[in-house]
């Protein structure tokens, strides 16, 4: 008999092992800070819980998508998840077709998480996310098994020289393979949901039922048993944006496992820190936006004027490197002298000190203690 190459061609596929030994520590250690985290977002009130749970569903959607290469607008997506969130949608732009129906497949998969996945809803988000029927611009199968006789391979390189990652099983055996998927998928679980999800990920992605979208759909499934195990449709960490930050080890890993058998204990491991990251991540953001929201209520009398409140935001959210005269001139389109005035305003009323740092200018931070 033919010695078995890829994972799926061993005789006890697909049933997956691990080692529990190697496992019970680290499953432990992110079902501990899952907790926490839920906990933490219980303790806000409804408002920052919505905008935190907008602010991950709009990540996740842009990255899952950017892991592949696929760049989304980002005010289109927070538009479109707002506008299904039934959230404040003022200043943002009527999101594309497009768009809408990539937010849609994933708002489907965490809203409706316990809802049982068939064969059909799986097409329904395969045809969202391909509504032209086409991969850039070759046709393509949409909403159906891939099919065909060429074997689907994931490659790399210039032609002549490419290198074949993985070969997934003959679109022949697809329909029967994802029977036994959709069976397994739905049954109540016999290991902890999270580790379900981790062996969703990889039997859904090694079968690759699809003639593109495999991986944006194998993530979509890994949020919505995610969704199940957190016990509730709001999501407040990305596994897309973790995955994202360690993208080529999760190819590497990815093609280990589809060459070395059935033994996916370091499959499990490096899911299972990777899902503890993006929660470190988010408890992170969390505790900040509780800080700034105390930082509003402590200055919430403090005289401030229209750049300073829109600088002092960005401060909050997302500004990179440091602040000194010339972004903030750049950022509020003054002259670098009222620039000036309004940072050093701040700096007198104790929101803004001298950096520590040194440099060619002098570089301000916000007063956090």
């Amino acid at each position: 008999m033919k010695t078995p190459f890829w994972i799926w061609q061993y005789a006890e596929w697909p049933h997956f092992c691990w080692s529990n030994d190697s496992v019970i520590g680290p499953l432990a250690r992110v079902r501990e800070k899952q907790g926490r985290l839920l906990g933490l977002m219980n303790s806000l009130g409804l408002d920052t819980q919505s905008t935190s749970s907008l602010d991950v569903m709009t990540e996740d959607v842009l990255r899952n998508s950017e892991i592949e290469g696929l760049l989304l607008n980002p005010n289109h997506v927070r538009s479109s998840v707002a506008r299904h969130l039934g959230l404040d949608t003022a200043g943002l732009p009527m999101p594309d077709h497009y768009t809408e129906g990539v937010v849609q497949v994933m708002l489907d998969a965490v809203q409706h998480s316990d809802a049982p996945l068939t064969e059909q809803r799986l097409f329904n988000w395969h045809a969202a996310l391909f509504p032209l029927g086409r991969s850039g611009i070759v046709p393509i199968t949409v909403a159906a098994w891939r099919q065909g006789t060429e074997p689907m391979q994931v490659v790399s390189g210039a032609m002549g020289k490419e290198k074949i990652h993985y070969e997934a099983p003959p679109s022949e055996d697809v329909p029967l393979q994802m029977q036994l998927f959709l069976d397994w998928f739905n049954s109540e679980p016999t290991t902890d949901p999270v580790l379900k999800a981790a062996v969703a990920h990889l039997w859904f992605v090694n079968i690759h039922p699809f003639d593109d979208g495999n991986g944006r759909l194998t993530r979509t499934l890994t949020d919505m048993l995610l969704a199940r195990a957190d016990g509730t449709p709001q999501r407040f960490y990305s596994m897309s944006a973790a995955i994202l930050r360690d993208r080529k080890n999760y190819y590497d890993v990815l093609e280990y496992m589809g060459k070395h058998g059935l033994d996916i204990t370091q499959w499990l491991l490096w899911f299972l820190r990777t899902m503890e990251s993006a929660i470190d991540t988010a408890v992170e953001k969390t505790h900040r936006v509780v800080r700034k929201s105390l930082f509003w209520q402590e200055h919430c009398n403090t005289a401030l004027n229209e750049r300073q409140i829109k600088v002092i935001n960005r401060l909050w959210d997302d500004f990179e490197g440091k602040l000194n005269t010339s972004k903030w001139s750049k950022m509020t389109k003054t002259s670098t002298a009222t620039a000036l005035r309004d940072i050093q305003d701040l700096v007198e009323k104790g929101i803004l000190r001298c950096s520590n740092e040194g440099g060619r200018s002098t570089n301000y931070e916000l007063v956090e203690e």
